[in-house]
């Protein structure tokens, strides 16, 4: 895998909107941040468009992603929300300028897409809050972005949950939003995390549909040889008028009961305000006991 250039004060960070619009005063507050940590801030051309829900159309999007890719002045991009649409020009989108002069690309949700698609070209990302949920984010969250773009020491520590499965793994971490990965199965983004520690998270789902899509990852070996398993934040979830009878981390932890890796539940990253930075691709080593500590290795 290859390692983005870490940066310096001075740097400059394209923000970028892959899916759902944005406001200038939602980002704002964010831009003051960043420029707070010494970067400098350029803004893609089409950043304030709308096209529906979306922030333009799926060409003008296409055309900021891909131009910041490109471009030499660039030296990290940030997405600066979820929501929807990545998926729409992921397929249009040339990476090998990444291999010449690689750079951090930064978000989470619906650019799990992105992320994935990042993990088969071999350069590593960051999974990692956006500039739209800044203002909610604990200073944790905000100071684990800083550290992985400063390329400073990562590590993310939280207390035992009562469905962990102790134990130890080493492996590249990989993975991102429940609902995207599976939507990616069978396509070119899918990936294929067998030695991996595959990070899973989600938001706003029926709970039947949290088991009908590990169901369906188990079906396509997912868990087949992967390290180990972290489980993200799981908010927000809906029931049907007969009850599923079990929450989201239940159903997860049945799910890969038959397996032996180890598996940490209520880790801090996803949907979630204390949303911690992970660096994908990126070997890391994954203890789960009285406590759980993720140990990302320096680039």
């Amino acid at each position: 895998m290859i390692t983005p250039k870490t940066l310096r004060k001075g740097d400059t960070v394209g923000l970028v909107a892959t899916a759902r619009k944005i406001s200038r005063d939602e980002l704002q507050p964010a831009i003051e941040i960043l420029e707070s940590w010494g970067l400098k801030v350029e803004l893609a051309p089409n950043l304030f468009k709308s096209h529906h829900q979306f922030a333009g159309t799926d060409e003008q999007r296409l055309a900021d992603l891909q131009g910041f890719i490109d471009s030499i002045d660039i030296d990290a991009i940030i997405c600066v929300r979820g929501g929807y649409g990545t998926v729409r020009i992921i397929d249009e989108l040339n990476f090998f300028p990444l291999i010449e002069k690689p750079k951090w690309i930064c978000g989470y949700s619906d650019i799990t897409v992105l992320l994935n698609k990042l993990r088969k070209v071999g350069v590593e990302c960051l999974h990692s809050t956006m500039p739209v949920n800044f203002t909610s984010n604990t200073p944790e969250s905000l100071e684990s972005l800083r550290k992985a773009l400063f390329g400073e020491e990562l590590v993310i520590s939280c207390a035992a949950h009562p469905l962990n499965r102790n134990g130890q793994a080493k492996g590249r971490v990989t993975g991102g939003n429940l609902s995207v990965l599976y939507s990616q199965t069978g396509s070119g983004t899918a990936i294929q995390p067998e030695g991996d520690i595959l990070f899973i998270e989600d938001l706003d789902e029926y709970l039947y549909h949290i088991d009908r899509m590990m169901q369906n990852l188990k079906r396509n070996g997912y868990f087949e040889g992967i390290a180990g398993l972290i489980v993200g934040g799981m908010n927000a979830m809906n029931d049907n008028k007969i009850p599923f009878g079990q929450s989201a981390e239940e159903i997860i932890a049945t799910v890969v009961r038959p397996y032996n890796f180890p598996v940490c539940f209520g880790f801090p990253a996803g949907h979630i305000d204390d949303n911690r930075s992970l660096i994908f691709g990126r070997r890391a080593s994954l203890k789960v006991g009285d406590s759980v500590e993720l140990v990302f290795e320096n680039g």
